[in-house]
């Protein structure tokens, strides 16, 4: 009978429950009272009959005629049926709109995703089965199904996210010569002809050997980068920490000032244009005015990805850099004369040269050039490593003709004297007719939006890889396209932008921050250096091949250090402070954890699963929630967290139905969707481990519901009917708590104040980066936040000593102060027959 009611109201399902429970209920009070059940019965119904005698006529013939096909049998079949017609205790489906697990829920982008993934794989499998008769087939063949095949879409993807810092360089380089040689006038053959050749062969050692040709080749799983990089060599030494921590701070801290260098520098050149020369005199903060609006307008848009901007920017990028290549041929017209400077004598020369007048500092200004070589070899994981060797041929070729364009300006208007009034003079923009350049400022507007964009991707990857190592806390990681290596982090892009319009408001002007430019960048580099060496020497084992190439970078990239702290003062100081600062967040993240982790430890199964099973089975516990799971990073599953456990018995015991540890591990795949349970053979202890890809929402909790009505199904778990709402809108399972468990540092702990002040910058440095509560998708069900001691080895405390008190003439006793009381209140009170009661109780005791 209950069977069919709750058959009949699904919703009310728990109903028919509470009144089998309430019927079994009295009919125990009915045994205890030496009745038989079928009396209760009979007395229940009775008074069922005397109360419905009470109800009016229609409504007892409108009861009868709804109820005329149920048999009413037991005083359990008369409480359910009471409950159903009273109305249901549960609210409507959909109020509060919780996500529900659906089979059919599955995005149109992974569809096409798949759909593209298959197709890959034919076309794949069709070139193999493929005879190739001649060499240049066999290598096309060979290239396509290795982890260097190009396309035509990702090479276009790649112009607009890889090239992009590198690509603005031509703006304000030739700006620094001619400012660093103290006017274009002091700028002859010789110097020009110097600085050329030093351009050419630093970015032909720095950007193509060293990193097109030799650092690309060494990546992980296709992921470059310095932490990439030190993830595949961290076992070899364990010092290797060092240039790598420091590498990628460096890298990160220059990162601030890519955006405002690359913009401002391209906004300047409207002041080249003759109908805007009065405006930008009249109205000297425009220039800033504009290019903060840009700046702010492009991390806005970053939470939308970088395959969809890579697409825009890809065609864009492409006439920028043809535009590059055809100004410098316009500007080197008929004198090739200026190619000269490919001979690397010049360049050797100039630089012992006494009459150069930027002396070692030159290096510094060579050095821009190269400045986009460490984002190349970050962004490698985007877009793929074939596409970069596809397209980099052309884009040095005309990044070269536009250099030595501008060189051949510079000597021909040496002796301008209307060129040389010129203020923060550009030849990029002087080189060309005054119609080109209004295409020019346009064009290289959008170039510096693109030499951002590839300079923000770069500090996402990086942030994302130090996060990996447990460098940096979890933050929250947003996958807006296809492919892992795109990513958006929100912490970090507001962060950034930030502290890039500092940069913006502190130097006001590019070739100001052009002077703080590229110091960072330059320890970066020598750090790569020594990663890849090592590699080298012990991933690879070509020790000579190891000592050479060390040799040869090392000593170029350390002479372009010592010139680039010639800026050290004139702005490169607030570079080397942010990298100070980010330097100091990974060592002391990483020092706390490596304490933590000394510290963790975990239990088997023979330790806790008896003093679990006691509390499941002890009644006389209130259940603390009928499921209680605990989110930890342990992804092994047959074994539990001392944290966990001392969770559930300190203070207060949380007993429960059921209690469960829960890992998430995000894989390589975008849509994985798995998960594994290890339940020890009991019905109360379950471990899961969730696998989601990176484009899967971290939606824990409903990920947990289906796991639980699985494990139902099977009989793994118990049945938990509920009858009361609850947010997540299911009925058939209980109710949860979730738990975050958070360590602190206990005042006794006996660890060096070094590792102290580690802890606690780590706890600052968490709470300010937030909980991964929203990572999960708890926010909604208000999870607690256990904060537990970390247990680190304990000082011993000495014993305290005792001290009498000094004895007094009417020593304080509970007797005394309620004699005066009554004597206040009125009321007689014998206090010598109550003392004498009291000494006699007391002799009594003390015989016994």
């Amino acid at each position: 009978m209950v069977s069919e009611l709750g058959a009949d109201n699904t919703q009310d399902s728990g109903l028919a429950d509470l009144a089998k429970g309430v019927a079994e209920q009295q009919s125990n009070d009915a045994a205890e009272s030496h009745q038989t059940p079928q009396d209760a019965t009979q007395s229940s119904q009775g008074e069922s009959a005397a109360a419905a005698g009470e109800l009016a006529e229609a409504e007892k013939a409108e009861k009868v005629s709804q109820t005329a096909e149920i048999r009413v049998t037991t005083t359990a079949d008369q409480i359910a049926l009471d409950l159903a017609q009273t109305g249901a205790i549960l609210p409507p489906e959909g109020i509060t709109k919780a996500p529900k697990i659906d089979k059919h829920a599955v995005s149109e982008e992974e569809i096409e995703a798949k759909r593209l993934a298959e197709e890959e794989a034919r076309r794949t499998a069709e070139l193999q089965s493929k005879k190739a008769y001649t060499p240049l087939g066999r290598w096309w063949r060979k290239l396509q199904t290795s982890q260097d095949k190009i396309s035509l879409g990702m090479m276009i993807v790649a112009l607009g996210v890889v090239y992009g810092d590198i690509g603005t360089s031509p703006l304000y380089l030739a700006q620094s010569f001619v400012s660093g040689q103290g006017g274009i006038q002091n700028a002859d053959r010789p110097a020009v002809l110097g600085m050329l050749s030093l351009l050419f062969w630093s970015v032909t050692l720095i950007t193509t050997v060293k990193y097109v040709f030799i650092a690309m080749r060494i990546d992980n799983k296709g992921e470059g980068g310095i932490f990439a990089l030190f993830s595949l060599v961290k076992r070899y030494a364990k010092w290797l920490w060092i240039p790598a921590m420091v590498g990628g701070a460096a890298f990160l801290a220059d990162s601030v000032l890519t955006p405002a260098v690359s913009i401002s520098s391209a906004v300047e050149g409207l002041k080249t244009l003759a109908p805007l020369e009065g405006l930008f005199e009249e109205n000297q903060s425009l220039t800033l005015v504009i290019t903060t609006i840009i700046i702010v307008i492009l991390f806005l848009i970053q939470s939308r990805g970088t395959e969809s901007i890579g697409k825009v920017f890809g065609l864009v990028v492409l006439v920028w850099f043809t535009f590059l290549a055809v100004t410098g041929v316009m500007a080197i017209g008929g004198d090739w004369t200026i190619f000269e400077a490919l001979n690397p004598l010049y360049g050797i020369e100039y630089l012992v040269d006494p009459h150069n007048h930027a002396h070692l500092a030159i290096m510094g200004t060579v050095f821009l050039a190269t400045t986009g070589a460490e984002a190349l070899y970050s962004d490698m994981g985007h877009v793929g490593r074939g596409n970069i060797y596809a397209t980099w041929p052309y884009i040095k070729i005309c990044l070269m003709l536009n250099y030595f364009g501008q060189g051949q300006w510079i000597i021909q208007n040496q002796t301008n004297v209307s060129v040389q009034t010129i203020e923060n003079l550009n030849p990029f923009f002087q080189m060309m007719p005054e119609t080109v350049r209004y295409v020019a400022v346009v064009l290289s507007v959008v170039a510096g939006i693109i030499a951002s964009q590839a300079l923000i991707t770069g500090a996402y990857t990086m942030v994302s890889e130090a996060t990996g190592l447990n460098w940096m806390p979890h933050l929250q990681v947003r996958y807006p396209s296809r492919t892992r290596g795109q990513l958006y982090i929100p912490v970090v892009n507001w962060v950034l932008m930030f502290a890039t319009l500092s940069v913006l408001f502190i130097f006001q002007d590019s070739e100001r921050m052009t002077a703080a430019y590229g110091l960072a960048l330059t320890v970066t580099m020598i750090t790569t250096t020594v990663l890849l060496a090592a590699y080298i020497w012990w991933g690879k084992k070509q020790r000579v091949a190891a000592i050479i190439f060390t040799i040869i970078f090392l000593a170029i990239q350390i002479l372009f250090f010592i010139s680039s702290m010639s800026k050290f003062m004139t702005g490169g100081w607030f570079t080397t402070l942010v990298t100070i600062a980010i330097f100091g967040i990974m060592y002391t993240w990483d020092t706390g954890t490596k304490v933590e982790r000394s510290q963790r430890r975990h239990m088997s199964p023979e330790d806790f699963l008896p003093a679990l099973n006691v509390l499941h089975n002890d009644e006389k516990i209130p259940l603390y929630a009928d499921n209680i799971v605990y989110l930890t990073s342990d992804t092994e599953l047959r074994r539990l967290d001392t944290d966990i456990f001392y969770s559930i018995f300190a203070d207060h015991q949380k007993r429960a139905r059921a209690w469960w540890a829960v890992s998430v591990f995000v894989t390589d795949d975008p849509y994985t969707r798995e998960y594994s349970v290890e339940n020890f053979g009991t019905d109360f202890l379950f471990r899961v481990r969730i696998r989601l890809g990176f484009k899967v929402s971290q939606n824990v909790a409903t990920y947990l519901h289906q796991i639980m009505h699985e494990l139902i199904d099977d009989g793994t778990l118990q049945p938990q009917t509920s009858i009361y709402p609850t947010v997540d809108e299911d009925p058939e399972i209980g109710s949860i708590r979730y738990v975050l468990i958070h360590k602190e540092l206990m005042p006794e702990s006996k660890i060096t104040t070094s590792g102290a002040l580690a802890l606690r910058m780590k706890y600052a440095i968490r709470k300010a980066a937030g909980s991964p509560i929203k990572w999960f998708g708890l926010s909604t069900y208000n999870p607690l936040v256990e904060v537990q001691p970390l247990f680190v080895s304990t000082s011993p405390v000495a014993p305290l000593r005792r001290v009498n008190l000094r004895k007094t003439k009417k020593p304080i006793t509970l007797e005394a102060v309620l004699a005066k009381k009554a004597a206040k209140a009125g009321i007689p009170v014998d206090v010598a027959a109550a003392e004498a009661l009291e000494n006699s109780t007391d002799a009594e005791n003390t015989q016994g």
